[in-house]
């Protein structure tokens, strides 16, 4: 049995109540998650020069100094585990995420060894913003409004990088981020219509400007 076999609807804890629709499912592009919530480049990277240093040291002591060459080879070695590692987990977390946008809220179905849902109901959505990457790709970060009840660790690698004190979910790694940004921020005024909309400077935006369901 894999993560979802057990739902009714793969990545929602049960079937939705009627007039409820799913307008959208997505998860993580586990590449892209593997470089950006694992910092799988910035690893290799520093392994890399670790074994840089040690074939300079061994360069400069000669051919006699059989530990500066064993040291590298070890790191070059440990390099490898690590990001191999890294990016199995990235693997796993893409494998057991699915994102959900209905008509009333945003699901995020989440966690390997504790899968969870996060229900996000959309009039407490106080902004959508985007992230986008050169390749398209990119993240989805939500502002929610009122008290603060998500934990960053519980909500983590699916939280905004550094807002700890007030942490926001966030969509992560989606191929198609500025579609998807346009169309929550779309679904938000349609739930909230006394709300105000702009939508992402890249994406197909109902209204010019960043995306974002500001809470009239």
């Amino acid at each position: 049995m894999i993560e979802h076999d057990d739902e009714p609807i793969p990545g929602l804890p049960g079937l939705p109540p009627p007039g409820e629709r799913i307008l959208w499912q997505g998860a993580p592009d586990r590449r892209v998650l593997a470089r950006t919530a694992f910092h799988t480049r910035l690893v290799a990277g520093y392994f890399a020069v670790l074994a840089l240093w040690a074939l300079a040291g061994a360069a400069l002591q000669g051919i006699d100094a059989p530990g500066d060459l064993v040291g590298c080879a070890m790191t070059i070695i440990a390099g490898i585990a690590g990001v191999g590692l890294l990016h199995l987990l990235a693997w796993g977390a893409a494998r057991s995420t699915v994102y959900t946008l209905t008509n009333k809220r945003i699901v995020l179905r989440v966690g390997m060894a504790l899968p969870k849902c996060i229900n996000l109901p959309l009039p407490l959505i106080g902004a959508v913003d985007l992230a986008r990457r050169a390749d398209g790709s990119g993240d989805v970060p939500l502002a929610i409004t009122g008290p603060q009840q998500l934990g960053y660790l519980a909500l983590w690698p699916h939280a905004r990088p550094w807002k700890i004190v007030t942490p926001q979910p966030m969509l992560r790694a989606l191929p198609d981020a500025a579609q998807v940004a346009a169309l929550i921020a779309r679904t938000c005024l349609a739930a909230s219509p006394g709300s105000r909309l702009t939508a992402p400077d890249s994406a197909p935006r109902p209204a010019p400007g960043r995306a974002e369901a500001q809470a009239a």
